[in-house]
């Protein structure tokens, strides 16, 4: 099955400002609609759209910035759909976005409920859980990055397996440590930063996520896998530890 072939009309580009072109990739999240938009990204990388400055991948498009003074609107969205119509002859598995190369899975350990995670146990209650089921239905998958976004470094990460997907707080923290694990409706993510939030926390993980001195300062990336690993408070503090965190 070409899980990239799409309908790619006039009508699937609009323009944002003057030097903007909004690039629709799908109606509604799924991994189908990620794999078309990683695919743009791919053939914008190649250099195929020559007035091209800049893309930012959301869940259903990339916005494109691109130079008015070397092609215009008409011009650029021409070539846009030339390029993107050939993605249609080219069937490529989910596992092999853009590079042809297995995505990045990148397992990130969490010290889950306590101090670290005080949203646990009403989670499990909210679904008649025990805490250990929670925990172990939350690691048991390996979570798509659909991008990075809200904070630097926030990974919003798809595939929250559907018995321990929770709304959002009715009241949002205004303050949630770097590092907490969160779930929000049915997505799950990480704060890479200190910062307001209104996700349910439960658990933390010592791991950087935002390295501003870094290029990249992400160390997750839109394409790339999460896959949690549980683990108890003393491997939490010696990684901390290690991270420059204890």
């Amino acid at each position: 099955m070409d899980t990239i072939s799409y309908n790619w009309t006039e009508d699937r580009l609009s323009p944002l400002g003057e030097r903007g072109i909004v690039i629709r990739c799908g109606e509604s999240l799924s991994e189908v609609v990620h794999q078309r938009v990683m695919s743009v990204c791919a053939l914008l990388e190649k250099g195929s759209v020559t007035a091209a400055v800049e893309w930012v991948p959301s869940y259903l498009s990339v916005t494109l910035f691109y130079d008015p003074w070397i092609s215009s609107y008409e011009d650029t969205c021409r070539l846009l759909l030339q390029h993107l119509r050939q993605l249609n002859d080219e069937s490529k598995d989910l596992k092999s976005i853009g590079t042809g190369n297995p995505p990045r899975i990148v397992t990130i350990p969490v010290c889950y409920g306590g101090k670290f995670g005080p949203d646990l146990e009403y989670v499990a209650n909210e679904h008649g859980l025990t805490v250990e089921e929670v925990i172990a239905i939350h690691s048991s998958v390996d979570y798509l990055v659909h991008m990075i976004g809200f904070a630097p470094g926030f990974p919003y990460l798809g595939g929250l397996p559907e018995p321990i997907a929770t709304p959002r707080r009715a009241t949002p923290r205004l303050h949630v440590e770097a590092g907490t694990v969160g779930i929000g409706g049915s997505q799950t993510g990480i704060y890479p930063i200190t910062t307001p939030g209104g996700w349910q926390c439960i658990g933390r993980t010592p791991i950087r996520l935002f390295h501003p001195e870094t290029n990249p300062p992400s160390l997750l990336e839109a394409g790339d896998f999460v896959r949690f690993k549980p683990i108890m408070m003393q491997e939490y503090l010696e990684l901390a530890r290690k991270e420059g965190k204890g």
